[in-house]
């Protein structure tokens, strides 16, 4: 599937159940990193705009650029009065943002779908000089739990294309070369979902890799899922674990 149409049909479960950024490392970006109200942020790959609404909230001007039309259009629904936000049915590879227009260039959860040489093309393209881009990821942790790796097994045994899409499969090393040499800075944070059964499967479910109603993995994957809930929960809930990863540099 092309993977700008893989998440059409997930918005919903994108827009419940994906986690947000912690508080730390929106600060890091605008305490550490140069991000300020006012700046102009080129949020690409944007979805629904989770991460689009932090910067907004800290009073930056945000071009959220997003190819999907259907993550967009939610992205629009949630953010539209803000007149700080706009909305552009571009690529990270064809953002559609004129030559040397934003401060920063953002993407969260998003980079790793991206053909890099051209994205770092277009990132220059668009960036001010010493404009900065920073790389974010919720990473889910796989180990540290029995939940945790259980949970990870049970992708490898039943998605469609898990282990070739996951974003881990970009290295530091490959990031450290998008970036001009040298100009690399790497920040860590600790984030947490606690969900029941159902949020637990909405969560599975906004996966692009994850098996959809009607495909032969979908009912013995929800069927493994509520096993593993039910023997790791703790008051009704199991953790859903992060690590919010950052990677700042010029480009």
């Amino acid at each position: 599937m092309d993977s700008k149409e893989r998440f059409s049909s997930r918005v919903d479960a994108y827009v419940k159940y994906r986690p947000g950024y912690p508080k730390e490392a929106i600060d890091y970006l605008y305490e550490t990193e140069g991000f300020r109200a006012g700046a102009e942020i080129a949020d690409i790959g944007a979805g629904t705009g989770i991460f689009t609404k932090l910067l907004l909230e800290r009073g930056s001007k945000v071009a959220a650029v997003e190819p999907n039309r259907e993550m967009r259009e939610a992205a629009a629904a949630e953010l539209g009065n803000d007149p700080n936000f706009r909305a552009l049915p571009g690529s990270a590879e064809a953002t559609g943002l004129p030559g040397a227009s934003v401060d920063f260039v953002v993407s969260a959860q998003a980079f790793h779908w991206f053909d890099r040489d051209a994205a770092r093309t277009e990132f220059r393209r668009i960036l001010k000089p010493g404009g900065k881009a920073a790389l974010i990821w919720n990473s889910r942790l796989t180990s540290g739990s029995p939940f945790l790796e259980a949970y990870e097994q049970l992708l490898h045994r039943w998605s469609t294309d898990y282990a070739s899409v996951n974003h881990k499969n970009v290295s530091e090393e490959i990031l450290a070369a998008f970036f001009q040499e040298g100009t690399m800075r790497t920040a860590r944070f600790r984030n947490r979902q606690k969900f029941d059964y159902d949020g637990l499967k909405g969560r599975l479910l906004s996966s692009s890799y994850a098996p959809e109603t009607g495909h032969p993995n979908h009912e013995p994957m929800l069927r493994e899922l509520r096993e593993l809930f039910d023997r790791s929960e703790s008051d009704g809930l199991v953790s859903f674990d992060y690590e919010t990863e950052i990677y700042t540099g010029e480009v």
